[in-house]
């Protein structure tokens, strides 16, 4: 059994696998107690495991443990909390951008990507940003004004 070494939502953490192909997905929400990434397709192709690794998007479910060691992950339990949410999370609570909220992590998580890469984001770079994320309730205008939002609210776009 190898012992991996990370830093979870600011804190270091070890966990033990048998398998270094292990996804982290499962780590996180087995063993680390983290919800927020969910199991949705188990093929990186809906985005609902999004977590950030080193400040970047990365699905999860198809990240083998391996990878995560001696990096920095945070999950959608890392950006804010109930009291002082991300600004991300704020956006996504003022435009109601949620209505099964199953994406609602992926979509979070891969708009605070985003954000950290792109200064200030057109409409255009949010939607192409977004793509890789599978919504099936249909609040993808309401993301994108969340998006938006947020974006503003960091003080980032013009």
């Amino acid at each position: 059994m190898a012992r991996y070494s990370f830093r979870l939502n600011g804190r270091a953490v070890r966990v033990d696998s048998w398998d270094p192909d292990q996804p982290l997905l499962y780590l996180l929400r087995n063993a680390l107690g983290t919800h927020a990434p969910k199991f949705g397709c188990g093929l990186g192709q809906c985005g609902s495991c999004t977590v950030l690794i080193d400040g970047k998007a990365a699905r999860s479910c198809i990240t083998p443990v391996r990878q995560a060691a001696d990096h920095a992950i945070t999950t959608l339990e890392g950006l804010g909390t109930p009291a002082k949410p991300d600004p991300v999370q704020a956006a996504f609570i003022a435009e109601q951008a949620a209505q099964c909220g199953y994406c609602t992590n992926g979509m979070i998580m891969t708009a605070k990507a985003l954000l950290n890469q792109t200064a200030n984001p057109t409409l255009e770079q949010i939607k192409q940003g977004l793509a890789g994320n599978l919504c099936r309730c249909g609040t993808h205008t309401r993301i994108l004004s969340a998006v938006l939002r947020a974006a503003k609210a960091s003080g980032r776009r013009a």
